[in-house]
């Protein structure tokens, strides 16, 4: 009966999946205690003895592998026998919606787009930063972190979901963590970590210039301080689900939580993932007394950003004036 069990898998339903480094001239013994450690296998002698069993002592190889408790003992020795984990990499733009990274993951050979939309719409992943996020199939919204990722072939699409998380919680969490606190003067003091993604997901879709996404913090920190909805067009572009450059007036009265011409506030969750720098600036905005912006003159992507809705008419028009003459 104990011969028949051994070898099993530690937790079959756990696809947590951790990174841990064989040292070189480790023995099975400490390689068992490192997969202790890590909480791949629960018994550092019964590893041992099923390696003994198999002709397996002194074939481990040094080298950092990605494990995971749901692996039995054949799947394990198989890695670290191998000595060599083939990778591929991936990248995830700022400000994709989740069903983009769904089908960006898809397109990329990573698993299957229905299995991705599925687990993304469940959302049953347990992480600190989720417990305030919106509770819809949306919930996921802005925590899929973009960023190029090196990972193991043949992860799942749930393995390769939880990479992503684990990125937010090292890029977003550890940052909030910081501007959250007493000795730190910034408005993210009086925004849950929720709220400081969503105003970092606007910021990442109404702003391409890097230098400017402070400024856009603020227009929207000040706008918010004062009551004033928001008028974001990427909120309606949201709810949209497209981009449109020039929306209409039936657009910015269409019926969401997500349409920031006709509700106060944020919306109730972030409209796509931003990335690091957004998040920087969500959490760090520039002091201005700034409450309206638009698209330059130059049209090259920069804004105009003005205190008054007399000089935003202004840059509105010689906009308006530039975008005519070039198209």
């Amino acid at each position: 009966m104990f011969l028949g069990s051994l070898g099993k898998a530690l937790d079959s339903d756990n696809t947590e999946t951790v990174s841990l480094t064989i040292e070189s001239g480790s023995g099975t013994g400490t390689i068992a205690n490192v997969l202790l450690e890590k909480g791949i296998i629960d018994n550092v002698n019964e590893f041992k003895l099923w390696s003994r069993i198999k002709g397996y002592d002194s074939q481990y190889k040094a080298g950092t592998y990605t494990l995971s408790p749901s692996m039995d003992y054949q799947a394990i020795a198989d890695i670290i026998v191998g000595g060599k984990v083939n990778t591929t990499n991936f990248t995830i733009p700022e400000g994709y919606t989740i069903y983009q990274t769904a089908r960006s993951l898809a397109d990329q050979g990573l698993g299957e787009y229905e299995k991705f939309v599925e687990l993304i719409e469940a959302a049953d992943f347990d992480y600190e930063f989720l417990e305030g996020a919106q509770n819809n199939k949306n919930k996921l919204e802005g925590y899929l972190m973009p960023n190029t990722y090196t990972i193991d072939e043949g992860m799942s699409e749930e393995q390769i979901l939880k990479v992503m998380l684990n990125q937010f919680r090292e890029d977003a969490q550890d940052a909030y963590d910081y501007y959250y606190n007493e000795e730190c003067n910034s408005p993210a003091q009086d925004f849950t970590i929720n709220e400081i993604v969503t105003v970092a997901s606007i910021i990442e879709r109404e702003c391409k210039v890097d230098e400017e996404r402070p400024l856009v913090a603020s227009v929207i920190y000040n706008r918010l301080e004062k009551g004033m909805p928001l008028q974001m067009c990427s909120t309606v572009q949201y709810v949209l689900g497209k981009q449109k450059e020039v929306l209409t007036i039936a657009d910015t009265k269409i019926e969401s939580p997500y349409n920031t011409y006709i509700n106060p506030g944020l919306p109730p969750g972030p409209i796509a993932s931003p990335g690091k720098a957004a998040i920087e600036a969500a959490l760090n905005p520039a002091d201005t007394d700034y409450l309206y912006f638009v698209v330059s003159e130059k049209l090259d992507g920069t804004s105009n950003f003005s205190a008054t809705y007399d000089k935003f008419l202004k840059d509105k028009a010689a906009y308006d004036k530039a975008y005519s003459a070039a198209n």
